[in-house]
């Protein structure tokens, strides 16, 4: 399929460009259609821009029988790319004086007396920000704690919390983007939605970005790999930093166009969001951050993906939650991204997906 479409799309892009870019909007229209018939989830966008043009398209049903197409407009659930943001925070933060990235976390987080470190190495505000901190994916359970409560993360914050040295290692890790958030509430002594409003999401104009959880009439709704309806439920907030954000395609094109301004306002807190902290070369363990294509390094959030063959520099982050998998993806050098989100949890329709994305860029960027 995605040589197919490759060549395809290759095919499609040949003939000039206009002030609209039809061509874009011909490349994306047909990503999305093929990948809609090909993998028969109940639901589909995708949008891009490129040169400051945009394209955007639904296929199918924002929920199973309501004859609703999903749209621009449609809210979605995009899980783990709110790591992105929380890691924009972090860059927003540290552009203004508030942290340093090489901070240590420690003091800022209020949930137990001795934050836990590793090799006598504490936990820095980069390490929480880039999978690196040692932090395992998941919390444990604690007797007679809820998860995701004060008492869950502080159960989960001893002596032996570290599962490698900080800094020493990749490890996705939901633990840490949430601790990560907790830290950034902690020294900016705000909460922490509010502090991603104020820094992030205002600046960029993203109106309808946010962790409440949107009408059922307007909200894409996820199905699990059984096709059964998944009901997000209310916001939690200790999961703040790791996921929960809803959002819309014009949203994140938005987005997309406000990551690609290389050189316009706020060119700091993109620079520093952006730029590739940790190496993959030599670390150990390296675990969880190639699922949408091989990770070469990692910024504050994002997933850094050196160019290779015709394809240019990639950053970009996946994102999965109640039954919707998301996927967004900009060649910083080159001023193309996409945003693309199904409405089931079907995992190889989500990998096919990144790969498509990133063809898809490819195919509107090439080298």
């Amino acid at each position: 399929m995605r040589c197919f479409l490759a060549a395809a799309m290759m095919s499609l892009l040949a003939g000039p460009a206009f002030a609209n870019d039809p061509l874009l909007e011909e490349a994306v229209e047909f990503t999305g259609q093929i990948f809609h018939l090909q993998t028969g989830v109940p639901g589909l966008v995708i949008a891009a821009v490129r040169n400051g043009e945009t394209a955007v398209f639904g296929f199918g049903e924002t929920a199973r029988g309501n004859g609703v197409e999903p749209g621009e407009t449609t809210r979605i659930g995009v899980g783990s790319i709110t790591k992105t943001f929380t890691g924009m925070t972090l860059a927003g933060l540290a552009a203004d004086g508030t942290v340093l990235l090489t901070g240590p976390v420690a003091p800022h987080v209020d949930l137990v007396e001795t934050f836990p470190e590793r090799g006598g190495q504490a936990v820095r505000f980069v390490d929480l920000a880039t999978h690196s901190s040692g932090f395992p994916r998941e919390l444990n359970p604690v007797a007679d704690a809820e998860k995701y409560s004060d008492a869950s993360f502080a159960g989960n914050l001893g002596d032996d919390a570290l599962l490698f040295r900080p800094g020493r290692g990749l490890l996705y890790s939901n633990v840490g983007f949430d601790l990560l958030a907790r830290a950034l509430s902690g020294a900016a002594d705000m909460p922490y939605a509010a502090l991603l409003k104020e820094t992030v999401l205002d600046p960029i104009g993203l109106a309808e970005t946010g962790y409440d959880r949107p009408d059922d009439a307007v909200r894409m709704v996820g199905y699990d790999w059984n096709d059964n309806e998944m009901d997000p439920g209310a916001p939690i907030p200790n999961r703040a930093g790791a996921s929960g954000l809803y959002t819309t395609a014009a949203d994140m094109l938005r987005y997309l166009q406000w990551n690609l301004d290389r050189f316009g306002e706020n060119a700091e807190m993109r620079t520093l969001s952006h730029a590739g902290y940790v190496i993959r070369d030599g670390l150990d363990p390296v675990s969880g951050l190639d699922e949408s294509g091989h990770m070469d390094a990692m910024g504050l959030g994002w997933v850094v993906m050196m160019p290779k063959d015709d394809r240019p520099l990639i950053i970009q982050k996946a994102g999965g939650t109640n039954g919707v998998f998301s996927y967004l993806a900009f060649a910083p050098t080159r001023g193309v991204g996409v945003f693309m989100a199904i409405n089931k949890f079907d995992f190889a329709a989500s990998v096919e997906m990144a790969s498509v994305v990133n063809h898809l860029i490819a195919t509107l960027a090439p080298r």
